[in-house]
């Protein structure tokens, strides 16, 4: 069974980590937002990137829940003591994927490529794809003006009201190479309860990813990002407020529209009418609790894919 993944950063993530345990590396592709990707320091970070990566390695710290674990600080205490920008936070350790990744985007290599690369350095063997090569940004016009996504919600902490958001690029830009050809042969596709509106939204911003992942025979499946009428993590029920949707699982449905033909739901949460639904405990705290939430959620594209036959 061919699995494809979508997904932004710690949240599908940890769904994507209850993959690798229960799927074959060769089956897996794990399609990646990259509308976070920015320009820092010089240094070119994708954060949802590299979370997957520390992520599937075990690498990423739990503490924290973002960056490595094995980290040490001494740039950052280096560039406060200079009057550098110290908002976003880099380690030690961290700075070399970023420095790699600089310098061979400036010699001409693909982001997809390199990608490629560093998943194989960190003993990844499930294919792990950005969802382009070309850069893409997510901006957020907010009550204090547009804004970056990496100040909206890292230096901002998201506070600010958001009143619409945009993917600068996103119309010049192509799917990465792999990203359609999975597509075609995945018998489910996953999307991961990562944020609608800020991770899910620039992947099929992508001209042609849409339409590929609507054209596929895959089971299309999504694991909801609420639990108990709220997000577990980041903005998602925040941004839903601001754009006057109730927080239920029917509005995280409908946002996805055609897209969806299931929607795994946390238990007991409500469950809305129109496509496939199943619950479990969506709540990830170790891996073996994103196993659980992986294997119930292919379960439900098993029990579409049975319907069609």
């Amino acid at each position: 069974m061919k699995i494809v993944a979508l997904t932004g950063g710690v949240g599908g993530a940890k769904l994507v980590v209850g993959l690798q345990r229960i799927v074959a590396p060769e089956d897996l592709t794990v399609i990646v937002n990259t509308g976070d990707d920015f320009t820092h320091l010089g240094l070119r970070i994708c954060p949802d990137i590299d979370t997957l990566l520390y992520t599937l390695s075990g690498r990423a710290s739990r503490e924290r829940g973002w960056g490595r674990e094995d980290e040490s600080w001494s740039f950052m205490a280096a560039m406060r003591e200079l009057g550098g920008e110290d908002w976003f936070q880099l380690g030690d350790r961290d700075l070399a994927l970023h420095i790699l990744r600089t310098v061979r985007l400036r010699d001409g290599d693909a982001l997809t490529a390199i990608t490629g690369d560093l998943a194989r350095a960190f003993g990844i063997r499930s294919t792990i794809l950005p969802m382009s090569d070309q850069a893409i940004e997510t901006t957020l016009d907010t009550d204090v003006g547009f804004l970056s996504f990496q100040r909206y919600f890292v230096a901002l902490r998201a506070e600010p009201r958001v009143r619409r958001i945009e993917f600068s690029g996103a119309s010049a830009a192509k799917p990465a190479l792999g990203v359609i050809e999975a597509i075609k042969e995945a018998d489910a596709v996953l999307i991961a309860p990562s944020n609608p509106y800020l991770s899910i939204d620039p992947i099929i911003s992508v001209p042609g990813l849409r339409d590929a992942l609507l054209a596929s025979s895959a089971a299309r499946v999504a694991v909801s990002p609420l639990v108990g009428g709220t997000s577990v993590k980041g903005p998602t029920a925040k941004l839903m407020q601001e754009f006057e949707c109730p927080v239920v699982n029917y509005t995280i449905a409908s946002h996805y529209g055609d897209l969806l033909q299931g929607l795994l739901v946390h238990e007991g949460d409500n469950i809305p009418e129109g496509l496939e639904t199943a619950s479990c405990d969506t709540l990830m705290r170790s891996e073996s609790d994103s196993e659980r939430v992986a294997d119930a959620a292919l379960d439900l594209a098993r029990r579409i894919m049975a319907h069609r036959s």
